[in-house]
Order: C-alpha cells, then sequence, then structure tokens
C-alpha cells in the first residue's frame, strides 16, 4: 500500500502537458532532422547522376557546399532542441513542485519567475524560427512536386516538350546549360528511379516534422504561460498569508502584553 501510494504521489507530480510537448518536440524534431538529412542526400544523387552537375574543384560555394552546411546546421538543431527539450521538462517539474507544494519546504523565489519569463521569451523566438524552417522546407517539397507530378503525367504529355533547367533555381550558375527534357533518356531513367520519388517524400516527411516542432512549440508557450499566472497568483498568495500571519501574531502580542498590563494593575 506504501508503495502504491508513492507510485501515484510520484506519478501526480509529473507535469502532463510539459511531457506531451515535450515528446512531440523530440519527434518533430527527429523528423525533420533525419528526413531532411536523407533528402538532401538523395538531391546531391539527383544532380549528379541526371543533371550532371559536378563539385566545384575550388572551394567556393555552390550548391554543394550549400548542402553541406545545411547538413551541419541540421545535426546543431538536433543537438540543441535535445538539450532544449530536457531543460523545459526540468522548468515543469519545479514549476509543478512549487505550485502543489508552495507552503511546504520549497518556495517561489524570484529567479525562479525569471527564469520562467525567460523560457517564455526563448521558446517564443524558437517559435518563430521554427517558422522560418517551414516556410524554407516548403520550397524543395514544391520543386520536387513539380518534378514528380511530371514524371507521372509524362504519357500525357507526349506533344509538348517540357524542360527542367537548375539554372531557374539558382542551383548552378547562369553559365553553365544542365537543361533535362521530357523527351530525353535521362527524364526517363530519373522519373523510373527510387531516388526521385524517396527524396521527394523525405522532403514531405520533413515538412511535417518542422509543422510538428511549431505545434510543440505553441504547445509549450501554453503550458510556459499558464505556470506562469499560476506561479504569479501563488506568490501574491503567499505574501498575502505572510502579511496576514505577521499581522495576528502583532494582535497576539499586543492583546498579551495589555492583558500583562492589566495583571499587574491588579496585583
Amino acid at each position: 500500500l506504501g508503495c502504491l501510494e508513492c507510485c501515484i504521489k510520484c506519478l501526480g507530480g509529473i507535469p502532463y502537458p510539459s511531457l506531451v510537448a515535450t515528446i512531440l518536440l523530440y519527434a518533430g524534431v527527429a523528423l525533420f532532422c533525419g528526413c531532411g538529412h536523407e533528402a538532401l542526400t538523395g538531391t546531391v544523387t539527383i544532380l549528379q547522376d541526371y543533371f550532371e552537375v559536378v563539385r566545384s574543384p575550388v572551394d567556393s560555394l555552390d550548391v554543394f557546399t550549400m548542402i553541406d552546411i545545411i547538413k551541419y546546421v541540421i545535426y546543431g538543431i538536433a543537438s540543441a532542441f535535445f538539450v532544449y527539450g530536457i531543460l523545459l521538462m526540468v522548468e515543469g517539474f519545479f514549476t509543478s513542485g512549487a505550485i502543489k507544494d508552495l507552503y511546504g519546504d520549497f518556495k517561489i523565489t524570484t529567479c525562479g519567475r525569471c527564469v520562467s519569463a525567460w523560457f517564455i521569451m526563448l521558446t517564443y523566438i524558437f517559435m518563430l524560427a521554427w517558422l522560418g524552417v517551414t516556410a524554407f522546407t516548403s520550397i524543395p517539397v514544391f520543386i520536387y512536386f513539380n518534378i514528380w507530378n511530371i514524371c507521372q503525367n509524362i504519357t500525357v504529355l507526349e506533344g509538348p516538350t517540357l524542360c527542367l533547367d537548375p539554372r531557374q533555381y539558382g542551383i548552378v550558375p547562369i553559365a553553365e546549360a544542365r537543361t533535362m527534357c521530357t523527351g530525353s533518356e535521362k527524364f526517363y531513367r530519373m522519373c523510373e528511379s527510387n531516388e526521385l520519388d524517396m527524396t521527394f517524400h523525405l522532403f514531405i516527411c520533413a515538412l511535417a516534422g518542422a509543422g510538428a516542432a511549431v505545434i510543440a512549440m505553441i504547445h509549450y508557450l501554453m503550458v510556459l504561460s499558464a505556470n506562469w499566472a499560476y506561479v504569479k497568483d501563488a506568490c501574491r498568495m503567499q505574501k498575502y498569508e505572510d502579511i496576514k500571519s505577521k499581522e495576528e501574531q502583532e494582535l497576539h502580542d499586543i492583546h498579551s502584553t495589555r492583558s500583562k498590563e492589566r495583571l499587574n494593575a491588579y496585583t
């Protein structure tokens, strides 16, 4: 019975809203980073095998260098938000403990309130950043959707000839012509390959992961704002109780002093 009560008490102390937001954040970040990394690798394969884009021999900022930079950014995002999720979860535990044990050993401090306000501001900034990441991820999804749609309707487009030019997207310099048209053998091989279909769907999963991260940040904002309001009200209640206790003690001291004076006067 004692072990059961202890387990129930431990389960009651878990901040479930923060736990749900943390799970959603980890799932979204993992989906975005994993699928985004593999989609970029597939993009490199498509550019090299079908568009015949080669890596620049000199140390210049070409499309392959940009893809490598984005991969390193993905590594940083995965590491940073893994730590940030743990910090928000710990903050949820402490805030819940502060509210539930307001009159116990753990007291709410000014530093704790400042930390909560700092997390709210930081989470809001991260939410805006993930909105930008989501918008940025939608660009390759749109590009691959157009290519994939042309491949799916290639039998209908026997009359007109459509061409794909990576120069339109700034992938290759203007001077380099890497155009591939629907009637060419390379185009048919690209449409029949697994790289195009897999890369397109990986980018869709990465976009879904970024959207899940945005939802997690919004969920965190709601949780942190609610905790901040609860802590603020609890602090006011704590000050009120302290003032009330002090006034009662003063009244008790005055009453004791008058009683002693009356007793002395009687004697």
